[in-house]
C-alpha cells in the first residue's frame, strides 16, 4: 500500500492526488452543506424582517459567493500539486478569467439593483423598470469590454494595441452611424431628463398620442385614431413638446357675440349672468367675463376661467354644461347671438311736386 501511494506520475505521489481530491470533494461537500443548513436558515431570517438588504445579500452570497468559492476550492486542491509550467499558466489564466467574470458579473448587478430600486420609487416605477433593458444593455457592454481589458493587461498582453484599435474602430463606427448614436445618447437624455414617461399623452408638432414603449432608438405612441406612431428620440428631443399627463389646471378661454339690438341692460347683466353659470360648475374657478369690444355684426365678450383637473374629457363635458346653460339663460331673457350679417337700411325721398 505505501509503495502504490508513493508512485509517482506526473511529478506527484499516488499520495498527493488523493490529498488533492479529498481537498476539493470535502470543499464542495462543505459549501453544499453550507448551503442547505445555514444558507436555507439565512433566508428565512431575510424574509422576516422588513428592509431588502439582507435579502439581496443572501441572494448575493447563494450567487457569487458560493460559485466562487467551490472554485477556490478547486483552485485550492489543483495548486497542492506540483504542476508544470504549462499546467501553471493554464491554471492562472483560468483563475484570472473566473475572478474577472464573477467581478463583472456583481458590478454589473450591483448597478441594476441599485437602477431598480431608484426607479421604483418613483410614481409609476413599475412601468419605468421595463424602460431600464436598454439602459442596462449599454452599460453591461462597458463593464464587460473594460473588464475583457483589465483581464488581457492582467495576463500580460499588451492592451495599448487593443485601445488603439479600438478607438480607431470607434470613430469609423461613429461616423457609420451618427444617427443611430444620436437616438442612443437621446435615450439616456429622456431617460434621465424625463421630460415624458409611459402613459403621457403628448403633442409633438402636429403628430400627438400616448407614449406606450421608449426605445433605445424610437419612442412609440398610439395614436386618438388608434395607429402606432413611432418617432425618433432625436426627433422627439429637438422638438417642442407639450405633456398633457402633467397638466395640473386648463386654462379655458372662450368669446361669445350677441346683436346690437341687444338694450343696454341686458349687455350690463351678461357678465355677472356669465360669472355665475361657471361658478356652478364643479371643480372650476372663474377668472373673468369682460364686454372686450365691438366687431362688425356683433357686441363681443370674452370669457376666461380655470379647469381645476387634467382630463380633457372633463373639460369638455363642462364647457359643454356651461354652453348648454349660457344657450338656456340667453334664450330666457331674449337675449340673441351674433352671426355675421349685413342690414341694409333705404331711406325714403319725398319728390316735391309743383
Amino acid at each position: 500500500m505505501q509503495d502504490l501511494l508513493t508512485k509517482t506520475y506526473f511529478q506527484n505521489t499516488v499520495q498527493d492526488y488523493l490529498i488533492a481530491g479529498a481537498i476539493i470533494i470535502g470543499g464542495m461537500l462543505f459549501l453544499r452543506l453550507f448551503k442547505r443548513i445555514i444558507l436555507h436558515r439565512l433566508y428565512t431570517w431575510a424574509e422576516k424582517t422588513e428592509t431588502n438588504l439582507d435579502d439581496l445579500a443572501v441572494k448575493g452570497i447563494e450567487r457569487f459567493g458560493l460559485p466562487l468559492l467551490n472554485f477556490l476550492v478547486i483552485y485550492w486542491g489543483l495548486h497542492y500539486l506540483a504542476l508544470s509550467a504549462k499546467a501553471q499558466r493554464i491554471v492562472e489564466v483560468a483563475t484570472a478569467a473566473v475572478i474577472t467574470f464573477f467581478i463583472i458579473r456583481l458590478i454589473a448587478t450591483t448597478i441594476q439593483v441599485a437602477l431598480h430600486s431608484y426607479v421604483r420609487k418613483q410614481e409609476g416605477g413599475e412601468e419605468k423598470v421595463k424602460q431600464l433593458k436598454g439602459v442596462m444593455l449599454i452599460f453591461n457592454m462597458v463593464i464587460w469590454l473594460l473588464g475583457a481589458l483589465m483581464l488581457f493587461d492582467n495576463l500580460g498582453y499588451d492592451v495599448t494595441t487593443i485601445v488603439a484599435g479600438l478607438g480607431i474602430g470607434g470613430i469609423a463606427i461613429a461616423l457609420a452611424a451618427q444617427n443611430i448614436l444620436g437616438d442612443l445618447f437621446n435615450y439616456f437624455v429622456i431617460f434621465f431628463d424625463r421630460p415624458f414617461e409611459i402613459g403621457d399623452y403628448i403633442v409633438v408638432d402636429d403628430k400627438r398620442g400616448t407614449v406606450e414603449y421608449i426605445g433605445v432608438k424610437t419612442t412609440r405612441l398610439k395614436s386618438l385614431t388608434g395607429e402606432q406612431l413611432i418617432l425618433s428620440n432625436s426627433d422627439l428631443t429637438k422638438s417642442r413638446l407639450h405633456n398633457f399627463k402633467r397638466l395640473e389646471r386648463r386654462r379655458i378661454l372662450f368669446n361669445l357675440s350677441i346683436v346690437y339690438q341687444t338694450t343696454f341692460d341686458q349687455l350690463r347683466e351678461i357678465p355677472e349672468l356669465l360669472k355665475k353659470i361657471i361658478e356652478d360648475q364643479p371643480s372650476v374657478t372663474f377668472d373673468r367675463a369682460h364686454f372686450a369690444g365691438y366687431g362688425a355684426s356683433s357686441l363681443n365678450f370674452e370669457v376666461v376661467y380655470f379647469v381645476e383637473n387634467s382630463e380633457y374629457n372633463f373639460y369638455m363635458d363642462t364647457q359643454q354644461n356651461i354652453n348648454l346653460r349660457i344657450f338656456e339663460e340667453f334664450q330666457s331673457r331674449g337675449i340673441q347671438f351674433a352671426y355675421p350679417t349685413q342690414t341694409v337700411f333705404l331711406a325714403k325721398e319725398t319728390n316735391a311736386v309743383t
